[in-house]
């Protein structure tokens, strides 16, 4: 007997929405949200652009073939995370069970029976205080609400029961199902596993042969079986920040420069949740498209801005051949809550009040508000 209602809360055209809603000169228009014209990709596109096929994740030169008077912007990922926020508070109104998927993307859980009712509630929330149109998928778990979701957009609210599975859930394509990528795909049609409907009449033991333990949960997934519950916030498993840059750069002080802005974002994003970082990583890719990582790991855990920075100069200067370069980034990974009391010298002591004052001001008056001087040779060469 199923205990609760599961809802899945999916903003419409996230970015693009939260662009049309600040700008009323963006409205009812083609706005793709995106990367450089010339060498980004779409990360998000209103309705209006849909209408001519422009799509996630597509080049924003065929793109803007195919939607030429579209209004193309920079994607502001600070806004959007602030909307986000308030989404997430209107949500959390409703019931403390809230498992956020990503900025635009919430599952809820709420009494048995009341989902519907929740949902419609929600739904008006969202549009009268947030002007944000979002769509809900209503079931009895995670599989059918995401599927009834996705079968209610844009701007709309479906229901799907467990007795309606082989009329709604079968017919669909096998990639509708979690974990069905192009591989698996590939893989099922060759055995003749085409819609849902097909992996959900056929014997379980075909499956497994085929798939392993993959291949039984497809299996209960096509017969509107989800176990997984909400999942409660987990702790971070890294921090990264990297910047693609408009023009392949050849400069090896701008590169330093840039890593030692990313190495402060990281580092006050480490601080800020209270964690340590053994290993420190580099993200390098070339102007030919080949991307290198490299990583170092450190004696003792550190969430210093000038730790980070050290260690990924180093093994920037170390892998540096062949500019120009195209993408830099800077992760800090095998995370930890607490690092090893160290005897602290004058340098570290001053660095350390150095950090206090500079995250102080951050909290104040936003990240840009100092910085090192290594990042002024940046500032004066864009």
């Amino acid at each position: 007997m199923f205990k609760q209602d599961i809802l899945l809360c999916d903003l419409d055209a996230f970015y693009a929405s939260v662009e049309q809603r600040d700008n009323e000169a963006y409205r009812n228009k083609p706005v793709i949200v995106g990367g450089s014209i010339n060498r980004g990709v779409v990360a998000a596109c209103s309705y209006e652009a849909r209408k001519f096929g422009v799509r996630s994740a597509m080049s924003m030169v065929r793109a803007l073939e195919l939607c030429p008077q579209a209004i193309v912007l920079p994607v502001n990922m600070k806004r959007y995370r602030q909307v986000s926020h308030q989404v997430m508070g209107v949500l959390k109104e409703f019931t403390p069970d809230v498992e956020p998927v990503s900025v635009d993307e919430a599952y809820l859980a709420v009494k048995r029976g009341s989902g519907s009712v929740a949902a419609g509630m929600i739904r008006e929330a969202v549009r009268e205080r947030l002007k944000l149109p979002v769509t809900i998928g209503v079931s009895v778990n995670k599989l059918l609400a995401k599927i009834s979701c996705e079968l209610a957009k844009p701007d709309g609210m479906k229901i799907l029961c467990p007795e309606e599975v082989s009329d709604i859930l079968w017919p669909l394509p096998v990639e509708v199902l979690p974990g069905v990528g192009p591989a698996t795909e590939n893989k099922l049609q060759q055995y003749g596993f085409y819609n849902v409907g097909d992996l959900a009449k056929t014997n379980p033991e075909i499956l497994y042969n085929l798939l392993g333990s993959s291949g039984l949960k497809l299996y209960d997934y096509a017969n509107g079986k989800d176990e997984r519950g909400l999942v409660e916030k987990q702790q971070a498993k890294s921090i990264s920040e990297e910047t693609t840059f408009a023009q392949d750069i050849a400069d090896r002080e701008y590169i330093l420069g840039t890593i030692m802005e990313l190495s402060e974002g990281v580092g006050y994003g480490l601080r800020s949740k209270g964690l340590y970082a053994r290993t420190i990583s580099l993200k390098l890719r070339f102007s030919n498209f080949k991307t290198i990582t490299r990583d170092i790991t450190l004696p003792q855990a550190t969430n210093r801005d000038i730790d980070i920075y050290n260690s990924v100069s180093l093994l920037f200067v170390c892998n540096y051949s062949n500019p120009p370069w195209r993408l830099v980034g800077v992760k800090a990974s095998n995370l930890e809550k607490f690092k090893q009391v160290a005897f602290f010298d004058d340098y570290n002591q001053k660095e350390e009040k150095i950090i206090r004052i500079q995250d102080n001001l951050r909290k104040k008056y936003g990240k840009e508000v100092v910085c090192r001087a290594r990042r002024l040779y940046v500032k004066d060469n864009l």
